[in-house]
């Protein structure tokens, strides 16, 4: 079927659509639904072709760091030294404007945001631990992150105490802030505004895109978006097919599943450009200790970024994983040619071998723990109900790794079958 409920009689929806006529936007043939496995999104009235305009929203209806500076908090971010990032303008004037209720311009818009978010600094830390290695110690770096801009942004949030009657402590907390980062993180889109000096050199490209946002990603559709000049709204073309009823899908970009959970709080089934990222610790584990240029490879590894972004993917190891396997093999008269591995060459024939049978035994080993992990979190699921939606999440990212891992292993089978 194509969607569950059909949402555009909802008052939210209802309120959103006129808020939006108010500001110059055409309805289009896009009708806010509930679907099986996206939840909320957009579906077509109308069959689209190839080549169609999805959705044209005009510059008054986005939210940018100009719709913040002619707020009165403008002239509050004008004052402010050392001055504010975009970043933190956009997030201050969300808080700011939820704050405000009924009186705020753009309640319409902020009645339809979530209210929460599933982004990895949003995650409970049991969750957060059960997270792939390298996808955890990225969650720990978000969280920090937003941990810092809050510690950072205290006493320009007291600056703005004029303009409320509360404390603003109690309006600009821990919370708000992290709900404010998460809805810029995981809904703008990219567009580029000059520099002003009021702000930080840190680029402004963001704008908050009311209706447009509830569009959602798929990986295997291409769309063409940008910000159209002449027409001064910002529009989206699809270059695929899209059947009457069905729900009208966007590309994000050519992201992998952590990618998509680290930025955006969601993961995609089947996921072409998704890969199972191996770090550097199960790498080494698999070479010994007392072979005496292993401190030398390691550090050529390292010189030449070959310790990072190791992975496995639906066409089994990847290149950069199998050429750091090769440099790790490399026996003690073949040392002096790991350069020539670095450009691809073939070294020996033993040296393929053994990299190749060391990737089959660490793509086992990502097997074991990823099926150990799945079954922690189902006795978890049955133990602790509030956690549920989160952990489901986790759960679907390493069933997907799981696909990913099972390929590789059959992949990586036949190629041994075919070196020995």
């Amino acid at each position: 079927f194509l969607f569950l409920v059909n949402c555009s009689h909802k008052l939210e929806y209802i309120k959103l659509k006129k808020w939006l006529k108010e500001r110059g936007f055409e309805d289009s043939n896009l009708r806010p639904a509930e679907f099986w496995e996206t939840g909320r999104g957009l579906m077509t009235t109308k069959a689209l072709q190839a080549g169609d305009l999805i959705i044209s929203l005009p510059e008054k209806c986005l939210l940018t760091t100009g719709t913040v500076l002619s707020s009165c908090l403008g002239g509050h971010i004008a004052k402010w030294k050392p001055p504010v990032s975009p970043l933190l303008a956009l997030c201050t004037f969300l808080i700011a404007e939820k704050h405000a209720g009924e009186k705020s311009p753009w309640k319409p818009y902020l009645d339809v945001l979530p209210k929460t978010y599933t982004c990895p600094a949003c995650l409970e830390p049991d969750v957060i631990n059960l997270l792939p290695k390298p996808l955890k110690k990225k969650a720990q770096e978000q969280k920090m992150l937003i941990q810092e801009l809050f510690t950072s942004s205290k006493a320009f949030f007291s600056s703005l105490q004029p303009l409320f009657a509360e404390s603003t402590g109690s309006i600009f907390n821990y919370s708000a802030l992290e709900w404010a980062w998460c809805t810029v993180n995981t809904r703008t889109i990219y567009m580029k505004h000059p520099h002003r000096e009021c702000f930080s050199l840190e680029p402004d490209v963001y704008a908050l895109a009311p209706y447009l946002d509830l569009l959602n990603h798929s990986p295997n559709v291409q769309v063409k978006a940008a910000f159209n000049e002449q027409k001064r709204s910002y529009e989206i073309w699809t270059n695929s097919q899209c059947r009457k009823h069905q729900e009208v899908l966007i590309c994000y970009g050519p992201h992998d599943n952590h990618r998509l959970l680290l930025e955006y709080g969601f993961v995609a089934m089947d996921n072409p450009h998704s890969s199972v990222y191996v770090s550097p610790d199960t790498l080494l584990k698999y070479f010994s200790p007392l072979d005496k240029q292993r401190k030398a490879k390691v550090s050529i590894l390292k010189d030449h970024d070959f310790l990072e972004n190791l992975t496995f993917g639906w066409e089994g190891p990847s290149w950069r994983l199998l050429t750091a396997l090769k440099v790790l093999s490399l026996g003690a008269e073949e040392f002096a040619c790991w350069r020539r591995i670095l450009l691809g060459d073939v070294i020996s024939a033993r040296n393929e071998q053994q990299a190749l049978a060391t990737a089959a035994k660490i793509c086992q080993f990502l097997i074991e723990e990823t099926q150990h992990v799945l079954l922690q979190i189902s006795q978890l699921k049955r133990d602790k109900e509030n956690l549920k939606p989160h952990l489901a999440l986790v759960e679907m990212l390493h069933s997907e790794n799981l696909k990913i891992l099972q390929k590789s292993a059959e992949i990586l089978c036949n190629l041994n079958l075919g070196t020995t």
